[in-house]
Parts: structure tokens; C-alpha cells; sequence
């Protein structure tokens, strides 16, 4: 389907919610959630690499939400592991395909020796020019909002400029996504028709793509299949499609 892709027309930004990893481990006749989250990972690198050769600017995978701090603790200690294998595993591919690794989220709630690894994949990738791959981690579109907020209550508290001068474009540069544009398309995997407090700000006027696929199971022709529905939408941001005709 590659052929089909309109390269002067891709979004610069994409998001993915990587659903359905326990669902598939289930359907595999597996009693643990973990297997799927395991599996998932080819699905990761054909969409990091995807986007890549594709010239997309942005990619925020869903990775760990606050929410997901309340699963079972043998679940979350292994996603944890699973990361840190990961970033040990990904970051050669990542410097070889001029991609550089961002986080947005409560990092600092991670386990210390995600944190450092983190710290250590972003500082070897921050010159790479391509594909910014950014990992949301311990992130909920609520608690962005909120610690933007803040942000903004502290500074009109310090005097750099009256509440009545706040904007949207304040709000913005508060986020955790500063400086990145907003999403262009977001994908979710897994059958459920929602965004679970993912980017709520950001996705604003995403084009929303779901599919029941299950995310071990995502593969580039499924990212080529969102592309080709994202191109066969009309993008009106509240106009008329005279208006964007005229």
C-alpha cells in the first residue's frame, strides 16, 4: 500500500495508543499479560522505522500512563524490565536511523534505573535530525494539563505577566509536549474507541484512526492503512470545505 501514500501529504505528528497486548497473550492461550507485552515490541520497530523512512517529524507511543501504576505489581515491575531492555536493545537502531528519543510524562516517578538509561539513550540521540520518537511514560493528558497549570500560576506569581494576559499559546508552551506540534493522527490499536487521557490538549483536531488489530500484531501495512484514511479526510479545523476549496 506503500505506493498509495501521498508523501506531500503526511502528518507531522503521530500518536499511537498500543492497545490490546494482554488480549492477544489471552488469545494465545497464554495466562500471562506479560507475554503480550514481550511481543509487542516487533510492532514498535516497524512503526518507529516506518515513520522514518516516511519523513514523519513526530511519534508519541503511549507507553506507561499514571493510570497504569494501578495493574498488578508482577505486571508492572516486568514492564519496567521490559523498557530497560528496550532502551538497551533500541538505541543502536535508533543512532544508525538518525532518530532521536524524547519523554514526556512524570518521569520522575519511574524506577531509578529506567530514569538513567533514559537520560543516557536521549543525551547519545539529541544531535539525530530524523524522527523524533517520543515515549510517553508515566503520563496522563490530565496531569500534563495540570503541571502546565502550575507552571503558568507560578509564573504570574513571580510577575512575568498578569493572569488576564494568559493565552492558549501560554498554555501550550506549558505542556510537556512544548515545542512539538500538535497531533496530526492518532492510532489506537486493540478495538476500543477511546483516547484514555492521552494528549487531550494535543489532539484537539486529530484525525482519530482505530482498529481492532492488537498491537503485537501492528505492522507497516497497518500504519500505511491509518496513512491512507488520514489522506482521505478533509481537515476543516472549523471551516467550510468551501471555504478550504476557495
Amino acid at each position: 500500500m506503500k505506493e498509495t501514500i501521498h508523501t506531500g501529504n503526511l502528518p507531522r505528528h503521530i500518536a499511537v495508543i498500543m492497545d490490546g497486548n494482554g488480549r492477544w497473550a489471552k488469545q494465545k492461550g497464554m495466562l500471562s499479560r506479560i507475554f503480550g507485552h514481550r511481543h509487542a515490541i516487533k510492532a514498535v520497530e516497524d512503526v518507529v522505522e516506518g515513520c522514518a523512512e516516511l519523513g514523519i517529524e513526530y511519534l508519541t507511543l503511549y507507553t506507561f500512563s499514571t493510570e497504569n501504576w494501578d495493574r498488578p505489581q508482577e505486571e508492572v515491575d516486568a514492564l519496567m524490565e521490559l523498557l530497560v531492555q528496550a532502551i538497551a536493545d533500541q538505541t543502536p537502531k535508533l543512532l544508525k536511523n538518525n532518530i532521536r528519543l524524547l519523554t514526556i510524562g512524570d518521569t520522575q516517578s519511574l524506577p531509578a534505573r529506567c530514569q538513567r538509561d533514559l537520560k543516557q539513550a536521549m543525551d547519545r540521540t539529541q544531535h539525530n535530525t530524523g524522527l523524533s520518537l517520543v515515549l510517553a511514560l508515566s503520563y496522563s493528558g490530565k496531569w500534563d494539563i495540570m503541571q502546565g497549570v502550575k507552571k503558568l500560576v507560578d509564573a504570574t506569581q513571580r510577575g512575568e505577566f498578569a493572569s488576564g494576559q494568559l493565552t492558549e499559546e501560554h498554555l501550550s508552551k506549558a505542556l510537556a509536549t512544548s515545542g512539538m506540534p500538535d497531533v496530526d493522527l492518532m492510532i489506537r490499536t486493540g478495538g476500543d474507541h477511546r483516547i484514555s487521557n492521552f494528549l487531550l490538549w494535543q489532539l484537539a483536531y486529530a484525525e482519530l484512526h482505530f482498529t481492532d488489530t492488537f498491537w503485537p500484531d501492528f505492522r507497516r501495512e497497518h500504519l500505511d492503512k491509518a496513512l491512507k484514511d488520514y489522506q482521505n479526510r478533509e481537515r476543516r479545523f472549523g471551516k467550510t470545505s468551501e471555504q478550504l476549496k476557495a
